[in-house]
Parts: C-alpha cells; sequence; structure tokens
C-alpha cells in the first residue's frame, strides 16, 4: 500500500513537471516574439515609480483623481473583452487597476491581455474607487518591466510545504505575504535594540569572523583553511573574547550584533549560522544585566508591537519589567523539593541523579555541578513560562563567569527564559587571569578526552586579563529566537529569510 502511494506520488509530480515545462515553454516563446519585435522587457534599466500602493491606500484622500505610477508584480487577472481588471503586488500591498482598449489603444491593450500572472508591470493612471469601493488604479498606460519565465505555485496548493517554502524563500515572500511581515517586523526589532543600546551609550563594533583559536562558548566549531597562511581556521561560535578586548583597551560599553556558526544539530530552535546581540559594559555585574534584559525585551515588544503583553504558541506572557528572579538551586528545590545546597559532594550528587534515572552524558560529568545543570533541564526549565532570570549556575558549566564570593562552587551567572527556552546568557565576567587559565586548562582536558563542544586555551586572552580587564558585566541575547516570540513563529526557520538546508541532490 505504502509503495503504491509513493508511486501515486511521484507520478503526480511528474506530470506536474509536465505541466509546469509546457507552461514555461509558452512563456519563454512569448518572450522571444517580443525580442524579435523589439519590446524585449529585459532591456529596461528604469521605471520611474512615483508611489507604492500602501503610500495610495492609506492616503486615499489625498491621491483621488491624481495621477500615480506604481509597479509590481500581477498576481491576479481578468479579461472582459474591451476592459480588464488586474491586481499587482508590491513591496507593501497590491493594489487593483482597470485597464481599457479605449485608454491604452488597441495595440498597448491586446500586448497587456498576453501578459501573465507573475509578470512585473509598471502602470500609470489616476486613481479611483471602484462601484465596490476599492481603491484602483484607471491606467492611461502600461508597462511589461520583465517577464516571469516560471509560473508561480497556486497560492492554496503550491507553497504551504515548509521545506519547499524555505528553499524557494523569493517565491514564498510573493505567495505569502503574511511571511514578509515576519521579516519586516525582525528588521523593527533589530532597529530597536541598536537604538536602546545607542541611547545608553553602547558603541556598536565588528570583531573578525576567522579565528584561529575556538573560544568564547561551548560549541563544535566549523572548521575552514586559510590557504595563503596554510593554517587551520575556525568561524566564530561567540563574540565574547574579543568584545571583552576591547573592554580591556579602555571602551567603556560595547556591543556586537553579527552572525555565528555552530556545527550543531537542526532542530525548531537551532540553524547552524544565527544571530547574536553580545554586549560588555565595564564597572557593572550580572544585576546590571538582568535590568538591560528586562528593558530590551520589554521596550522592543512595546515599541515595535504596541504592547507587553504578547501570545507565543497559544501562551499568553507578559515581558513588562518585574520577572522573576530566583537561584538554579532554589529554582530545582521549588518544583522537585530536592535541594542541592545539602548536597555536598559528587558522589552524592551523581547517585541522586541515578535514583531520578538523570543520565550523565560522560565521566567528565559526573561533577555536582553538572548533575545541577542535568536537574534544571530536566524538571525546571519547561515549567519557566513566564519571564524569569535563572541565576548562580555551577562553575562546572560557566568557564567565563566570576565566582560568588559567598559560594565559589557558583557563578555569577544567569539566564532569562520566556515560554520555557532560554533567551539569554549573561556573567559578571571573570577578570582573574589565573582563575581563567585554570577553567581554560579543564576545557582543554575535557576537549582531549573527546568533547568537541569544549573551548581550547586562548593565551592571548589570558595575556589580556594580565593586562587588566575592570569589573565587566555581559550579556548574549539570541536575535533569531527574539524575533521568533515576537512574531509568533514556531520554527527558527520561520524567522530566517534563509534557513540552512540539505541539498535535494544528497537527500
Amino acid at each position: 500500500m505504502q509503495e503504491n502511494n509513493q508511486n501515486k506520488n511521484q507520478n503526480n509530480a511528474n506530470i506536474e513537471e509536465q505541466d509546469i515545462n509546457h507552461l514555461m515553454q509558452i512563456r519563454r516563446d512569448k518572450l522571444k516574439e517580443l525580442q524579435l519585435e523589439g519590446k524585449d522587457p529585459y532591456q529596461i534599466t528604469k521605471f520611474n515609480r512615483t508611489n507604492t500602493a500602501g503610500e495610495i491606500k492609506a492616503n486615499y484622500e489625498k491621491f483621488e483623481q491624481k495621477d500615480v505610477t506604481v509597479a509590481g508584480r500581477i498576481i491576479a487577472k481578468r479579461i472582459m473583452g474591451k476592459a480588464s481588471f488586474c491586481t499587482i503586488q508590491d513591496c507593501d500591498e497590491k493594489i487593483q487597476s482597470y485597464v481599457s482598449i479605449n485608454d491604452l489603444g488597441e495595440e498597448s491593450y491586446k500586448a497587456f491581455k498576453t501578459w501573465d500572472i507573475g509578470d512585473i508591470i509598471g502602470i500609470t493612471g489616476f486613481v479611483f474607487k471602484t462601484r465596490t469601493e476599492e481603491i484602483s488604479v484607471h491606467a492611461k498606460s502600461v508597462t511589461l518591466l520583465s517577464k516571469s519565465l516560471r509560473p508561480l505555485p497556486e497560492k492554496f496548493h503550491g507553497l504551504k510545504d515548509p521545506d519547499l517554502r524555505y528553499r524557494q524563500r523569493y517565491t514564498d515572500l510573493i505567495v505569502n505575504p503574511e511571511v514578509k511581515k515576519t521579516f519586516i517586523l525582525r528588521s523593527k526589532i533589530i532597529t530597536k535594540i541598536r537604538e536602546i543600546l545607542d541611547e545608553k551609550g553602547y558603541l556598536e563594533v565588528e570583531t573578525p569572523i576567522l579565528n584561529t583559536i575556538s573560544g568564547g562558548a561551548t560549541a563544535r566549531p566549523f572548521i575552514t583553511h586559510h590557504n595563503a597562511l596554510n593554517i587551520d581556521m575556525y568561524l566564530r561560535i561567540a563574540l565574547e573574547l574579543n568584545l571583552k578586548r576591547l573592554i580591556v583597551g579602555g571602551f567603556d560599553k560595547v556591543y556586537e550584533m553579527g552572525r555565528v556558526f555552530r556545527n550543531e544539530g537542526m532542530d525548531i530552535r537551532h540553524n547552524p549560522e544565527f544571530t547574536m546581540l553580545e554586549l560588555y559594559a565595564s564597572y557593572q555585574d550580572y544585576h546590571d544585566m538582568m535590568d538591560i534584559t528586562e528593558e530590551i525585551f520589554s521596550r522592543t515588544a512595546k515599541e515595535v508591537l504596541g504592547t507587553t503583553k504578547i501570545n507565543y504558541q497559544g501562551q499568553d506572557i507578559d515581558l513588562a519589567p518585574g520577572w522573576k528572579r530566583i537561584s538554579m538551586i532554589d529554582s530545582i528545590k521549588e518544583v522537585t523539593g530536592i535541594d542541592f545546597n545539602e548536597i555536598n559532594s559528587d558522589e552524592e550528587a551523581v547517585k541522586l541523579a541515578k535514583e531520578r534515572n538523570i543520565e550523565i552524558p560522560d565521566k567528565t560529568k559526573e561533577t555536582r555541578g553538572d548533575v545541577i545543570s542535568l536537574f534544571f533541564d530536566e524538571y525546571v526549565e519547561k515549567t519557566l513560562i513566564n519571564p524569569t532570570f535563572i541565576y548562580d549556575y555551577p562553575i562546572e558549566i560557566s568557564p567565563l563567569a566570576k565566582k560568588k564570593k559567598d559560594d565559589p562552587r557558583l557563578t555569577e551567572r544567569f539566564e532569562a527564559f520566556i515560554g520555557g527556552r532560554e533567551y539569554g546568557n549573561a556573567f559578571s565576567e571573570l577578570n582573574d587571569p589565573i582563575d581563567q587559565y585554570e577553567r581554560f586548562k579543564k576545557q582543554v582536558e575535557a576537549r582531549e578526552a573527546g568533547d568537541e563542544e569544549a573551548g581550547m586555551m586562548d593565551e592571548d586572552y589570558i595575556q589580556a586579563l594580565e593586562i587588566g580587564l575592570p569589573p565587566t558585566g555581559g550579556l548574549g541575547i539570541g536575535i533569531d529566537r527574539l524575533v521568533m516570540l515576537l512574531t509568533d513563529c514556531a520554527s527558527i526557520r520561520d524567522a530566517l529569510l534563509f534557513p540552512t538546508m540539505k541539498p535535494l541532490n544528497n537527500a
């Protein structure tokens, strides 16, 4: 039965491909005829558009009976003898046009009737309302600006497969206009974040994507080769270490918003390349970073969406300041009743993990701190629906954060959780070069033991710390996840214009 279905689907696909090839040949024949007549649309280099459809529709009183020139892609067409209607879609809206033989003349009107859905055209005419009150352009002239040689998929059946939508984002944006709104909001979100940080005196900088050492996070890097230098290099997995070098150099507050790359698995929350915001401020700590995190999320939502109250995948969430703040150990106690303040040895912690059937990935993770982290992941994270700061992380999972004065087994680190997912990570930055060197050594040992995500020794960064890093607060926020949250995208692929995809010929 399954084989029959597969054969049926393949046959349907073959028939569909034959139909597309037939339609494409018809369009190519039309193009050839235009070229023979000296009317090749691809030779047009410029078109003087005066207004967009959105401008006209939003200000009808201003444009009524006024001449305008619009341009866009034909998405609908209705031929009625000597008069026709067509609808074009431009960068922000769609608008209808009335086209008649009396206005265009017989030759131009005849040419217009041969144009296809998907063709890009320009229209000059005056703005009016039809009997049904639809704002339209009464065409005085029409111009073919680009010939579409491949038919657009039919809206309700042709481009709903997510995999195809991500591969052909250009078509997705045409056929599913709501997708474009997500990316317009993404741009506004990024602009607002920059405004907030610029207001607070942060300087935006750029740091290298290619590095000779992989560091700043726990992740498996992408490796490439520099031919001229004959050395392997790593695409950055974080922005952290170079930004903190700039704090050493005397900048007070810096930030970077840019692509980072991690050679890891892919799912609805992870893409191999993604956009990260990292910021660092001298003479601040992780409590200050909590404050700015609240402000970035709440102000961005308020000023871009008009409210701090959102609904993400069916969950009502309020991003207004006043987020819950609780230590990792207390959050575990709150959910499970287990108090890790009463568990003081690695052996006790590992025993408890086995009793709860929590799998420890390898021998290097058989520590109290790693077990605390595993308990949090298993029991607590999914419960954190309303915005919550989880702070004071075990030192074993925080190689770049400063130790707590009253308990050196913990660090001054927090993560921000919303809807059961992590959205931000921050530290009171470790500025003790001796301590940092020892932690790097442990990362190297873990790497040599087979942990491909463990960090490397960065001698130059140790040297920078020896010059002197002031007390510093640092914060990282995944921009793609923030966009997902504010635009209600279920998958990170819906928040990326061009997500990473496996090649079709490599299936």
